[in-house]
Order: structure tokens, then C-alpha cells, then sequence
């Protein structure tokens, strides 16, 4: 062996007198990674997020969701389930994503649609309505 530590190589592990030694897990835990940048995990995420951009309709798509608006109006007492997509504006990036939604057409106003579950949608972000 190295003659170098040979005075305190047999010599006891030395006990602290005055406070109890740590736990072992406490020991581990001061060596846990940590995230040095707040929140900077979840700017990533989002950052990678997708969204998709708004689709112009055609004429004809037009012409069909209007077709199918004046249906509407002629059966609107008698609160007709629908289907639509339109077009959802993200809240936190640029473009959105299309949603699916039925329900229970209640009224038909200028610039927008409402449902009996009170849910409201623009006539403008309409990508398509059908009768179910």
C-alpha cells in the first residue's frame, strides 16, 4: 500500500458528537437532478407543439353549409341535432385545430349558432354542418 495514508488508514470512521448522522435517503436526496430552469420543460413542449392552419372553403363548400343553414331555419322549433366542424383558434400560438361537435341546434343568429348546451359557434369558423 502507499505509505502516504499509512498513518490514518486503520484509524476509526470518525462519528460527529453533536448532531445524529443524516439518513441515508436524505444523503441521496442532495444529489437528485433538478430542474435549473423553471418551466423551461414545458416551453419545449409547447414550442413542439403542432397546430394546423385555417382552410379557405371552396365555392361549392359555401354554397352547401348555406343550403344547409336555410334547412335549419325552416326546422329550427323543433331544435334539430346537428353535426359541425369548425375551426378552433389556439389560445397560446398561431393557427388552431379543427373540433367535431353535435348537439341540439336552439337558435340560428346573424353571425353564429346555438346549441342547447348553451355552446355558441361562428358562423365563420364553420368547415361543415349535416342533420343527423
Amino acid at each position: 500500500m502507499n505509505d502516504k495514508y499509512g498513518d490514518i488508514i486503520d484509524l476509526p470512521h470518525y462519528e460527529p458528537k453533536n448532531h445524529l448522522r443524516m439518513a441515508r435517503i436524505d444523503r441521496a436526496a442532495q444529489f437528485a437532478p433538478f430542474a435549473a430552469l423553471t418551466g423551461y420543460e414545458e416551453l419545449i413542449k409547447e414550442t413542439a407543439r403542432l397546430t394546423n392552419k385555417r382552410k379557405a372553403l371552396s365555392d361549392d363548400e359555401k354554397e352547401e353549409i348555406n343550403r344547409t343553414l336555410n334547412l335549419l331555419i325552416s326546422k329550427i322549433k323543433e331544435t334539430p341535432r346537428v353535426r359541425v366542424i369548425y375551426f378552433k383558434e389556439d389560445e397560446r400560438k398561431e393557427g388552431g385545430e379543427y373540433v367535431e361537435y353535435e348537439g341540439n341546434l336552439k337558435k340560428i343568429e346573424a353571425d353564429s349558432l346555438i346549441f342547447s348546451s348553451k355552446k355558441k359557434i361562428l358562423l365563420s369558423d364553420l368547415s361543415s354542418i349535416s342533420l343527423d
